[in-house]
């Protein structure tokens, strides 16, 4: 098959799409690379689809057999069991000396189960699975001569009488929605992305550059013949991949990719846990993309859902006729927001099952962090509910002590088994200790979403600059606790739906004005102590707010002022990744000083960044108004000459070119409570960051375009 034409980046898009459902594009396209070899292990090659006729089908007998030691399933029933996905499922195995499935299912509450497909023609009697004998409701059994391919799902009848037909919640694969059956498959895959894994604990340290780019899979960019058409997973790398480097982001986050019914739930609505989206392609394709980021050096971060789950027939809900995978108290088991139906956390089992598919994106898939969504929700009896809608605690209080519980045993296995890998709490309240150690009482997150200082920023700048002095406390508020958790600085996805418009078009004033505000932010973001996350499209200034059922707006890019949006945040990376005095110390208050904060009237800011050294130290001008401030005199913490080695307002950028070109020598005026300080001219909604110049050494470079 000829290679499919797809969208490149910078080019106006064809036809808008059409209402009509997207249809994915078939993983079979020809890849940009010769595919990696992918093959089953040896044992189980012989496995093949198979379809059989009606006088074959005896001979797809069900044995007993079984993946699970008694140490296994004491380990299930107690919660920490932490690789649930080697045993539960649907796993090619030889038995006997034939090549089958072996399935296996926990349904405590049926009375019974089979195994139903294509190979039984979906016949309920065909293939039964045996209870095991230890009360641990799992079900299983070994079919002869099924094997790779096989769509299938379990038949459940309750004890209640209740018949089901339920997707295999291990399936690694699932059908192209809107079909709901699971496929068996072999997730190997020959991996060669050993440099970085061998070097990913100091790419994810806390005290290194962690630069995220958040991305929805299915609406970053789209086949320019069919812009209705999905890239897929290994289309996507040919074009991101160099994308990411050019901008300089470490890491890219993708919204959720696991297996979801419902395409403009954005992958919130998971069904398939274990399964990444079969829209996309195959778990080797996924793999395949992992793998070229991770050659590039850019680390990737998923969206993890055990907040809710939705109430397809089909999926977890009522999954053996009774509330097993959520809570049966719909005070704690529905979530009146989404609709949906919450995991219950005092389940060990469903504990396990939570904690082995966050492994299992860390084992399988080689995934260098998790981001946690709605952990706010979790951790609240009363969230989103009115009074009498829930329940208090043992204790009388309204945290949910089960989900603080789980969110405790998460972490710790995380870090326990991948020590190297972060996990990201989007968590927005002030509930205390959120991304401190689990042993001095906090969840254990590696970082926090610092939403606070979102929305003030957000308001802040929505202001028309000549009110913003009667808001300064909002622009200043949150260096008074960004140091109380390990913060991270999001402008998400959250921000630009829903009627909230683009980051751009949030910004106040023309045209000129907008942009410049927008540059400002930008540099107060990358400035301010934190790591960073910045979603699609917000990096070259889109100026509608994100629509998931198209491409990115990329033709923007032949105007200037875009290009100018798209060269400042390259800039921001590179001084972000090459100054330690912006990452050594981003959650430490020693690496950040005020040399004045107060300056409402003139709506300026002035602070000090440091790192171990104190030559590295930077001094960061932030100026909020549209006047160009001449003779401006700034404290500086030391005697020398000061090179201004960024201004986001460089021509390059779309700005004005108001700019202090040359080096600066301080003078003994004492200013801000400093002895020395120079003087300087301020550019108007722009950002200035200078550095001092070593003796007998070259003046520090600038970071403007490249």
């Amino acid at each position: 098959m000829a290679k499919k034409k797809v969208e490149p980046i910078s080019e106006a898009p064809a036809k808008k799409a059409s209402a009509k459902k997207a249809a994915p594009v078939k993983t079979e396209t020809a890849a940009p690379k010769p595919e990696k070899k992918t093959a089953a292990p040896k044992k189980a090659a012989a496995s093949k689809k198979t379809t059989m006729s009606a006088d074959t089908t005896e001979l797809l007998r069900v044995e007993p057999y079984s993946r699970f030691t008694d140490f296994d399933i004491a380990l299930f029933r107690s919660g920490k069991h932490f690789k649930l996905y080697e045993k539960l499922g649907s796993h090619v195995v030889e038995h006997k000396g034939v090549i089958g499935t072996y399935f296996s299912v926990w349904a405590p509450n049926a009375q019974y189960v089979a195994v139903i497909g294509n190979f039984n023609y979906w016949d309920k009697g065909t293939h039964s699975l045996n209870p095991r004998w230890d009360g641990s409701g799992i079900w299983e059994g070994f079919i002869a001569h099924v094997g790779v391919g096989e769509v299938y799902k379990y038949f459940i009848k309750s004890t209640s009488g209740e018949e089901l037909e339920k997707s295999d919640p291990f399936a690694l694969r699932w059908e192209l929605p809107p079909r709901t059956g699971s496929i068996v498959v072999d997730t190997f895959y020959e991996w060669h992305d050993q440099d970085w894994m061998k070097k990913r604990a100091e790419h994810n340290a806390l005290d290194k550059p962690y630069s995220v780019y958040e991305m929805h899979v299915g609406s970053w960019a789209r086949n320019i013949e069919s812009p209705d058409e999905f890239l897929n997973y290994r289309e996507l790398a040919a074009k991101l991949v160099p994308y990411i480097q050019e901008m300089g982001f470490t890491h890219v986050e993708f919204m959720p990719i696991m297996e979801h019914p419902y395409y403009p739930s954005w992958g919130y609505q998971i069904s398939g846990f274990y399964a990444a989206s079969s829209r996309y392609g195959s778990p080797q394709d996924l793999m395949y993309l992992i793998e070229e980021l991770h050659k590039a050096g850019i680390g990737v971060i998923l969206d993890w859902v055990p907040s809710h789950f939705p109430g397809d027939a089909h999926a977890l809900y009522n999954f053996d006729g009774t509330h097993l995978y959520e809570h049966a108290d719909m005070r704690k088991g529905f979530h009146p927001d989404w609709k949906s139906y919450i995991f219950n956390y005092g389940r060990n089992e469903v504990r396990a099952f939570l904690i082995s598919n966050a492994l299992f994106w860390l084992d399988r898939y080689h995934v260098d962090g998790l981001r946690v969504d709605a952990v706010a929700s979790m951790l609240y009896l009363d969230y989103s509910r009115k009074h009498g809608e829930w329940e208090a605690n043992i204790y009388g209080g309204n945290e949910n002590l089960e989900a603080i519980s789980f969110l405790k045993e998460f972490n710790e296995a995380v870090y326990s088994h991948f020590p190297d890998t972060q996990t990201i709490a989007e968590e927005s309240t002030s509930f205390t200790g959120v991304s401190r150690p689990v042993y001095t009482g906090g969840l254990g997150f590696g970082m926090k979403w610092m939403m606070g200082w979102m929305h003030d920023s957000i308001n802040y700048f929505e202001e028309d600059p000549i009110n913003r002095k009667y808001h300064h406390n909002e622009i200043t508020f949150s260096l008074i606790y960004a140091f109380t958790e390990n913060f991270m600085l999001p402008f998400s996805h959250d921000e630009v739906v829903y009627g909230k418009g683009s980051m751009l078009r949030k910004m106040p004033g023309d045209e000129w004005q907008q942009f410049a505000n927008l540059r400002l932010l930008y540099s107060y973001m990358f400035t301010h102590p934190g790591t960073k996350l910045l979603f699609m499209g917000a990096e070259f200034g889109q100026g509608v707010e994100w629509n998931f059922q198209e491409s990115l707006q990329w033709y923007v890019l032949q105007y200037p002022n875009h290009q100018g949006i798209k060269e400042t945040v390259k800039a921001l990376n590179r001084l972000y990744r090459s100054e330690p005095a912006l990452y050594e110390k981003a959650f430490e208050g020693s690496g950040f000083e005020w040399i004045d904060g107060g300056n409402a009237n003139d709506s300026i800011l002035i602070f000090t960044r440091k790192g171990f050294k104190s030559a590295d130290d930077l001094v960061i001008v932030l100026n909020m108004a549209p006047v160009t401030r001449h003779d401006f005199r700034v404290g500086v913490p030391e005697s020398g000459t000061w090179q201004e080695i960024f201004n986001s307002d460089a021509e390059g950028f779309w700005g004005s070119g108001v700019a202090n070109p040359h080096p600066i020598k301080s003078e003994v005026v004492n200013w801000h409570g400093r002895q020395n300080s120079i003087n300087i001219t301020v550019p108007p909604l722009a950002a200035s960051i200078f550095k001092k110049v070593k003796e007998n050494k070259d003046v520090p470079k600038k970071y403007e375009l490249k």
